[in-house]
C-alpha cells in the first residue's frame, strides 16, 4: 500500500515531534509542551495507508527525540573512553538508532492496530507506548532514560499518580492526551462519534490524576526527622585517580566534611567512587579515615571501588559504598548491581575489544547482588549508586526490604556541562514519589540535593560547586501500592497491547 499523504508529511510532521520532545526535558524544562509534543507524530501516522510509512516516521521522531537528549555520551567517550571524536559519535549515533526502533515499533504498531480495529487513538497509543517504554527500561541492560514521565518531575499534581502506577503512569497519561487531540481532529474530519469516546476518558483520568495529586499534596509530612549533610568535591574526572592529586583530593573531602559538622548531621555522604584509594586495601588512607571518622564521631557513607578478588592476575572490583559508624566499625557494604555499560563494563567484549570502559580502576567491575539496606539508629536506608537511580523496581526493592529513605551517590563529573546532570536529578523525583521516601543524592560534581516524599526539590546544588549540603529530610514506614505491588499497572498495558494487536490480526484488512 502507499501512503496517502505527502512524502514530506511523513517527515516534518515526525520531525517536529522529535524536536518537540527535546524541549520537555532538562535544560529547557518546558513540561507544558509534552501534552502536545506527539500529535505531529501520530497525526502523520494517521494520514498514512502504509505501516512502513509509519514506521519510519517514527523512527525519525525517536532519532532526533533521543539524540537531543543523549548526545552527552560523546562528551563521555571522548574525553574519558579516549576514543577518537569519529568513533565517539559514531557510538552515540549506534545507540541512538537503536533506541530509534521503539519509537519506530510504537509507530508501527499503533499504525497496524488502528487501521484494524476502529478504537480511538486515545485507547490504543497510550497502551502501546506505556508498553514499549517498559520494555526500553529493561531489554538488554535497559536504558530507560528520557522516558516520557520524567518531564513532568516539577509538575507535582501530575506525578502523585505515581505511587500506584509508577513513572510508566505519568507516560500513559501524557500520551492518552495528546492522542486525544488527534481524536478530536479525526473526529472533525470523518464525524465517526467513536472517535468521542476516547478523548472523554482521557479528560476525565486527567481530572482525576489531578484530583488526587491535589490532595496526596495537602496530607501531612509524617515521621521523624534525620539531618544529613552532602558532600560535593567537585573533583574533575582526570584528577581523581592520578596519584599526584592523591592526597590533595582525599584532604578536600576531610576539610568539607569538617564544615558540615558544624550542622551536627546525623549522617555525612560522601559521592560515588570519592576516595582516591581502595579502602581497606590502602592501609595509610583506610587508616586515616578511619581515625578521622572516630576522632569526630560521624557515620559517613561513601563511596569507593572494592576489591572483591585476585586471580589469574587480574582483579575483580565492585563499585561500592561502606557506611562507617561513629566507632570506625564497617556496618554495612553495598556493591553496586546494576552497572554501566561501557562505564564499568564493556559488553560484547570480544566484538568491541577497542573499547575500554570509561571508569579507570586496576580490574574489571562485577555486579553486586544484594540489597542492602543500611541500618543506624536514626534510621534504615537503602543505598542506590548512580545509574541505578533510572531503574523503578530497584529502588522499590530497597523501600520493600525496610528502607525508611533512599541515599544515592553519584559522579556526574564525566558528563561535563550538558544537560544530563540534571536529567539524571529529575529521574530522582519520581523514585521519590514512588515509594513516598525522601531522597539524599550526593554526586561529585552535582547536581546534589534532598527530595522529600512527594517529590519537592527541598534543596538542589549547581554544578562544578565545591561545597557542602545540609538538609532535613522526613522518615517514615508507609509503603505505596507501587512499592508493595511493584509494576501491575504496566503489566495490565502489555496485556491489553498483546490482547489488541492479536484482535488487529483477526481482522487484517487486506
Amino acid at each position: 500500500m502507499r501512503s496517502s499523504a505527502p512524502k514530506s508529511i511523513n517527515f516534518y510532521l515526525p520531525s517536529f515531534s522529535g524536536i518537540l520532545l527535546i524541549l520537555i526535558f532538562p535544560k529547557f524544562d518546558l513540561e507544558l509542551v509534552a501534552w502536545v509534543a506527539l500529535v505531529p507524530l501520530l497525526l502523520s501516522i494517521s494520514m498514512t495507508d502504509d505501516r512502513k510509512t509509519a514506521f519510519h516516521s517514527g523512527f525519525i521522531a525517536g532519532f532526533i527525540y533521543f539524540l537531543g537528549t543523549t548526545y552527552w555520551v560523546v562528551n563521555s567517550i571522548y574525553y574519558y573512553g579516549h576514543l577518537p571524536f569519529f568513533l565517539s559519535v559514531m557510538i552515540l549515533l549506534g545507540m541512538v538508532v537503536t533506541l530509534s526502533l521503539y519509537i519506530g515499533l510504537f509507530s508501527f504498531l499503533y499504525h497496524f492496530i488502528l487501521k484494524n480495529i476502529p478504537l480511538p487513538s486515545s485507547l490504543i497509543a497510550p497502551l502501546l507506548w506505556t508498553s514499549i517504554e517498559f520494555v526500553r527500561t529493561y531489554l538488554l541492560s535497559g536504558f530507560p532514560w528520557s522516558s516520557l514521565g520524567y518531564s513532568q518531575y516539577r509538575s507535582l499534581p501530575v506525578i502523585q499518580i505515581a505511587d500506584v502506577t509508577g513513572i510508566y503512569g505519568i507516560s500513559f497519561l501524557i500520551v492518552a492526551i495528546n492522542a486525544a487531540i488527534v481524536d478530536f481532529f479525526m473526529f472533525r474530519k470523518t464525524k465517526r462519534m467513536s472517535l468521542i469516546l476516547g478523548p472523554v476518558l482521557s479528560i476525565i483520568l486527567l481530572v482525576v490524576t489531578l484530583g488526587y495529586g491535589f490532595l496526596a499534596l495537602k496530607e501531612s509530612d509524617a515521621g521523624k526527622v534525620i539531618k544529613i549533610s552532602l558532600v560535593q568535591g567537585n573533583i574533575e574526572q582526570d584528577m581523581k585517580w592520578n596519584q599526584k592529586y592523591q592526597r590533595e583530593v582525599f584532604n578536600a573531602y576531610l576539610r568539607l566534611t569538617r564544615d558540615s559538622l558544624s550542622h551536627n548531621p546525623d549522617i555525612v555522604i560522601w559521592p560515588e567512587a570519592s576516595t582516591p584509594f581502595y579502602f581497606g586495601r590502602d592501609k595509610e588512607y583506610t587508616d586515616e579515615l578511619t581515625s578521622f571518622v572516630k576522632e569526630h564521631k560521624i557515620y559517613l557513607l561513601f563511596g569507593t571501588p572494592r576489591v572483591k578478588s585476585f586471580e589469574k592476575g587480574r582483579y575483580t572490583l565492585a563499585n561500592s559504598a561502606y557506611l562507617l559508624f561513629p566507632s570506625g566499625e564497617i556496618k554495612g557494604i553495598y556493591d553496586k548491581i546494576h552497572l554501566v555499560p561501557f562505564g564499568e563494563y564493556v559488553p560484547m567484549k570480544s566484538v568491541l575489544f577497542f573499547v575500554d570502559k570509561l571508569v579507570v580502576a586496576i580490574g574489571d567491575f562485577s555486579p553486586g547482588e544484594r540489597y542492602e539496606v543500611f541500618e543506624t539508629p536514626k534510621g534504615k536506608f537503602g543505598l542506590v549508586i548512580c545509574y541505578e537511580i533510572i531503574f523503578p523496581g530497584l529502588v522499590r526493592k530497597f523501600v520493600k526490604g525496610g528502607a525508611d529513605f533512599i541515599a544515592t551517590i553519584t559522579n556526574d563529573a564525566w558528563f561535563g556541562n550538558t544537560a544530563a546532570p540534571y536529567q539524571h536529578f529529575s529521574m530522582a523525583v519520581l523514585r521519590a514519589v514512588e515509594n513516598r521516601v525522601s531522597i539524599a543524592r550526593a554526586a561529585n560534581t552535582g547536581v546534589s540535593g534532598f527530595i522529600d516524599s512527594k517529590g519537592r526539590i527541598l534543596k538542589a546544588s549547581g554544578i562544578f560547586h565545591e561545597g557542602t549540603y545540609t538538609g532535613d529530610i522526613r522518615i517514615g514506614p508507609r509503603k505505596t501500592f507501587y512499592t508493595t505491588y511493584g509494576d501491575i499497572f504496566t503489566y495490565v498495558c502489555l496485556g491489553l497491547t498483546v490482547g489488541f494487536y492479536f484482535l488487529a490480526m483477526a481482522y487484517k484488512k487486506p
